[in-house]
């Protein structure tokens, strides 16, 4: 069964910098996949070069059995994917409802339906629709840019740092949230450095260094990974045994 999405050999960056180099990646329909690394290897770049933010210098970019290495972001958007920046990601002088709306815009019928659907998916900003996305909190900011990007159905969800700076409670909300996302059918590819928790969630991780990607298991063989454990997940290595 071909990947719903997969990016082969592919390169990118800004100007003449080379961000990424070489990275083959795949997501097959209904999964997660969750990209971690240091800052600055290169996984922001690489979910903007999948989507036609930017446009990738070599290698190619394949999107439910067609080549969409060309295709701009609203393209993509046409085609079935959506993107969560990690800021910037709401309007903040509209309502809850108004940017739900917003997102809806290329939608020939069914907005209010989907509106409705999304409020009941994140029960925090159905008690506030009619307030300002600027007064939200940053948990349910982030909600909100989720469901803004679902409300055209995507089959495809790219996420860029969902949980940042969020406490611990609004973390484990989000990512619940998430997983109902996956059950409803959209594969989402999530860039995290809250890359413990995202894990737990994903059938399948990479990790990228250097702009390359060094490394790809299940979610569950990366959680068991004393060395993923103790380079990105903050775990101490094991202490050695005494023999004495």
């Amino acid at each position: 069964m071909s990947a719903l999405l997969s990016a082969t050999g592919l390169h990118a960056g800004y100007g003449d910098v080379e961000i990424i180099h070489d990275v083959d990646l795949r997501i097959d329909a209904g999964e997660i996949v969750t990209l971690i690394g240091p800052n600055g290897a290169g996984k922001s770049t690489l979910l903007k070069a999948i989507f036609g933010a930017i446009r990738p210098t070599q290698g190619r970019v394949h999107f439910r059995d067609r080549d969409v290495t060309t295709l701009s972001a609203p393209q993509m958007v046409a085609a079935g994917a959506s993107f969560v920046p990690q800021t910037d990601n709401v309007f903040p002088s509209l309502s809850v409802r108004e940017n739900l709306e917003m997102g809806g815009y290329a939608r020939s019928d069914g907005v209010e339906e989907r509106i409705d659907e999304l409020l009941g998916l994140f029960p925090d900003l159905a008690a506030g629709a009619g307030q300002r996305a600027s007064r939200l909190s940053g948990g349910q900011r982030q909600a909100l840019a989720i469901g803004r990007a679902l409300m055209l159905d995507p089959v495809l969800l790219l996420l860029d740092e969902p949980t940042a700076s969020l406490s611990p409670i609004m973390r484990g909300e989000i990512f619940e949230r998430l997983l109902r996302v996956r059950d409803d059918g959209v594969a989402l590819l999530i860039v995290e450095q809250n890359a413990k928790e995202a894990l737990r969630i994903s059938d399948r991780g990479y990790v990228m260094v250097g702009g390359r990607v060094v490394l790809e298991q299940s979610g569950a063989e990366m959680l068991d990974n004393a060395d993923v454990g103790r380079l990105f997940l903050g775990q101490s290595p094991e202490p050695a045994p005494d023999v004495r």
